[in-house]
């Protein structure tokens, strides 16, 4: 069980500080900094970069996965988590980040939560601002969006034909082979129910996992072949290193960004688009991210006696 780094988008990649954990590889993560990456740019010129506060991570791994159906070896799937519509947000970086999504086709799209922050100024943007992107998309809130309005939010994304799962799952075809999609809710708020979500799912083949709180991976079945994909922590937001990891621990935070190994499943978590440089909200030591995931079958694993 591991996740390889696959390569990296960038131009002139600026590489930050290599993040390992418990049962991960190091992920170099790195800038995008040129706006006409996938063909001609309908905002800016070629030449134009994009501002600092308009740069994220496009980052691709790869991951192995016991039990993985196979005919999903090479399975394609993309990640925006924690997008923060708003004044902590730009729009331009929140479209060039569903281009890069539909330039690079993947299989499923995943989307972690936290949409909106604190005000309800900018729900009507988030529909317009994460509108078209191409194929089946999979939705799960955030604790923000509860605090502001789950119903408009989980609404706005179904007009868009995106499915919402709030402790529901889906089956969905896709390279000719059925993958179950779990949507858990947000722990944050105590919306959590992950016997709701599980009941009545296939018990085998592919099993894909979403929930906003990493935590929630410690709910899971146990060496079940899972993958939980992840955001809420912003890959720690504000790094200083040795305190940050301790706080978010004291927190009840224990995983704040990249990859792990718990209780036989494994867990991604999402360094969040939002919240980003320029804003009010300071980052320092993690990048905005972009995630594709290329899934690979691997044997199945047992328990440790």
């Amino acid at each position: 069980m591991r996740l390889r780094l696959s390569r990296r988008f960038a131009t002139r990649a600026t590489a930050s500080t290599a993040h390992t954990s418990s049962g991960s590889h190091g992920l170099a993560l790195a800038r995008n900094e040129v706006v006409a990456r996938y063909g001609e740019d309908p905002l800016r010129s070629e030449v134009e970069r994009l501002r600092w506060r308009d740069h994220f991570a496009l980052n691709e791994y790869v991951l192995d996965i016991p039990g993985l159906h196979p005919e999903h070896d090479g399975l394609r799937v993309a990640q925006l988590s924690d997008i923060h519509v708003g004044q902590a947000t730009s729009d331009v970086r929140i479209r060039r980040a569903v281009a890069a999504v539909n330039a690079s086709a993947p299989d499923l799209i995943f989307l972690t939560g936290d949409y909106v922050t604190h005000s309800p100024k900018p729900l009507p943007r988030v529909r317009e601002v994460l509108s078209g992107l191409a194929g089946p998309v999979f939705v799960v809130l955030g604790n923000h969006d509860h605090w502001v309005n789950a119903p408009y939010i989980r609404e706005g994304f179904e007009r868009l034909g995106y499915t919402v799962l709030q402790n529901e799952h889906r089956v969905v075809h896709v390279r000719g082979a059925p993958a179950t999609v779990l949507g858990i809710d947000d722990g944050r708020t105590g919306r959590d129910d992950v016997e709701a979500t599980f009941r009545g799912a296939p018990t085998t083949g592919t099993r894909l996992v979403l929930a906003h709180t990493p935590p929630t991976v410690e709910k899971l079945p146990p060496y079940a072949g899972l993958v939980q994909f992840s955001g809420h922590t912003h890959g720690g937001q504000f790094v200083v290193r040795g305190l940050t990891e301790k706080l978010f621990r004291r927190a009840g935070q224990p995983y704040i960004r990249g990859h792990y190994a718990v209780r036989g499943n494994q867990l991604y978590v999402n360094q969040g688009l939002g919240f980003g440089f320029g804003g009010p909200y300071l980052r320092r030591g993690t990048e905005p991210e972009v995630a594709f995931f290329t899934l690979r079958a691997a044997p199945a694993l047992q328990p440790v006696a």
